[in-house]
């Protein structure tokens, strides 16, 4: 049916060659969905898999050096299971994990992973890499939907069945009695596997490698490529958590990818629906669209105000660190660390983030709270930056998408100029000129020069000078303001009366043919700004600087008089 306010049109593109996932696998949705009212109040086990699941996607794979900065990294944020490689994969996957034991790299509080395929062969050469570790994680993994079964292993349930339990006996002989190795498993392809297959094979483990809580096993229960949306995901998950046996001796682990897109909200849904522990990479490197991103989800944490249990106050450090690792970029607008991800140039934008910047300032002096412990709520920012390292510099970029907040706040911040608030407006509209005539941003001394041009210096330099001045006080409420006033072409003696020294000075301009109204005079520090009508046409402002107040005021009604004039 067509709707008369949506005229789209049916595309060319083949979509009928696409199945929705429910064709695909079936979904059992536990009794009563808990998931959606779930909250996540404290953060999961994080684990990085960036030195192995992130490593095989790059095109320059990390050599030795290049892995130990990014596993000190990983160490110094506070990581404490940490995926290090994949041992018989390469040499340079076996050279790391034996480089971590020999060099004593590896803290007494940090687990390392090691990933191996369900293979005799592979899984010695995997045992071998760990040898001397005091501890160890070694990840079983092998594909298990259909598809996979059919296409890529060709064997069936039971044959692959057969493999895994075979695989993992072999392990437990491997790993003996020592009380530092423990296992995991992961039917890679989860979401797209049978439910009952998945129990099978995980019960099944769980009780061949005898689990129990105080030496659980980890299923790791991946959406190695997203099919559907989250929450489907998240009925997955919670069948799982829920049907799993020994379920207080295994930890519920999840791997989400980004294919669709929603990898983050994927492992967030998972986590409500009972997922205790969440595999993914830094900034979201990974095959295809890459893997979750454990920055966004950390620091989706720490917007909530639930501690992320890592440490990501200096988002930058981090950034290039792992830019260098990877060898790959972060984009621009990445969430949280992306260079211009606190940036604004809107003008609306920058308007009500400034008015939250002075609103915060407010509320933390009045409550006696330093600015950076205040509770935070500004507009546009859903963190402090400061929080993440970041300083406010760039918060507020001006370009011609800019209004009138943005200028006055940088003049503000990085020259102490504090512009009225209805003289913004007439700033802005200069700003915006040349913005539109360069195509460019205008940095902060860009800024600066262009408010001293064109009102600093119609105070000093414009049409009309004032060459002398002086004012007394008269009486109580009357001053005489004596000047001498040079235009292009000619120079003349004036004075005026009034009951103030500005008063008295409109009144000199009048008797020199410059007929003022002064609408209002303000400022702090040096400058000073006034807002003037002129010979009666529309109101414009002028300002000076001058350790005098009073010299600045008459400065500011001057450049008023010398910007009327060029209207």
């Amino acid at each position: 049916m067509t709707l008369l306010w949506n005229p789209q049109q049916p595309s060319p593109m083949p979509y009928h060659r696409y199945r929705p996932f429910q064709e695909r696998v079936r979904v059992p949705v536990a009794d009563g969905r808990d998931w959606p009212a779930a909250r996540i109040e404290r953060a999961p086990l994080w684990v990085p898999v960036d030195l192995r699941d992130g490593n095989q996607a790059l095109a320059e794979p990390m050599d030795t050096p290049r892995k130990r900065r990014f596993f000190d990294l990983l160490v110094r944020l506070g990581f404490k299971e940490i995926e290090v490689g994949y041992p018989s994969a390469s040499r340079t996957d076996f050279d790391f994990v034996r480089h971590l034991v020999t060099s004593g790299a590896v803290p007494g509080d940090v687990t390392p992973v090691v990933f191996t395929p369900a293979r005799r062969d592979l899984i010695d050469r995997t045992f071998e890499a760990v040898e001397g570790m005091e501890r160890a994680v070694v990840h079983l993994y092998i594909a298990t939907s259909p598809v996979w079964r059919e296409v890529v292993l060709r064997r069936g349930r039971a044959e692959v069945w057969r493999t895994v339990r075979e695989a993992a006996a072999h392990m437990a002989r491997r790993a003996g009695d020592a009380p530092g190795i423990r296992f995991q498993f992961s039917p890679e392809t989860y979401n797209l596997t049978e439910p009952d297959f998945v129990l099978e094979l995980c019960d099944g483990l769980s009780e061949l490698w005898d689990a129990s809580p105080d030496r659980p096993v980890t299923h790791n229960l991946p959406a190695t490529v997203e099919i559907a949306t989250p929450n489907v995901y998240a009925d997955q998950i919670e069948y799982a958590h829920r049907h799993l046996a020994r379920r207080d001796s295994v930890i519920l682990s999840v791997h989400p990818h980004n294919d669709r897109g929603t990898g983050v909200a994927c492992a967030e849904l998972a986590v409500l629906a009972g997922a205790q522990r969440v595999e993914g990479c830094l900034f979201g490197n990974g095959e295809r669209t890459g893997n979750v991103d454990l920055v966004t989800l950390a620091l989706n944490l720490f917007a909530q105000g639930v501690d992320p249990m890592v440490d990501l106050g200096d988002i930058d450090a981090v950034r290039e660190t792992v830019e260098e690792c990877n060898r790959l970029p972060v984009h621009p607008r990445h969430p949280y660390a992306g260079e211009l991800v606190h940036t604004a140039f809107s003008g609306t934008h920058q308007d009500a983030i400034g008015k939250g910047f002075e609103e915060h300032a407010r509320r933390a002096a009045e409550s006696g709270v330093p600015e950076a412990r205040a509770p935070w709520s500004v507009p546009y920012l859903p963190v402090d930056p400061a929080d993440l390292g970041r300083t406010y510099e760039a918060v507020i970029r001006v370009n011609s998408q800019s209004g009138k907040g943005g200028s006055a706040y940088l003049m503000r911040t990085h020259h102490d100029v504090d512009l009225p608030e209805r003289m913004r407006p007439e700033f802005a509209r200069l700003v915006q000129e040349v913005t539109d005539a360069s195509g460019r941003e205008a940095v902060p001394k860009e800024l600066y020069d262009l408010f001293r041009t064109a009102y600093l210096s119609e105070g000093t330099g414009g049409e009309v000078r004032l060459d002398s001045w002086s004012v007394h006080e008269e009486a109580p409420g009357r001053h005489r303001f004596v000047c001498t006033l040079r235009t292009a072409d000619r120079s003349g003696d004036h004075e005026g009366t009034g009951s103030g020294p500005l008063t008295a000075f409109a009144d000199a301009l009048a008797g020199a043919g410059h007929a003022t109204e002064i609408l209002e005079v303000t400022g702090s520090g040096p400058y000073r700004f006034a807002e003037c009508r002129v010979n009666g046409a529309a109101a414009v402002w002028g300002a000076a600087e001058d350790p005098s107040p009073l010299a600045a005021s008459v400065g500011a009604v001057l450049s008023a008089v010398n910007r009327a004039a060029l209207r």
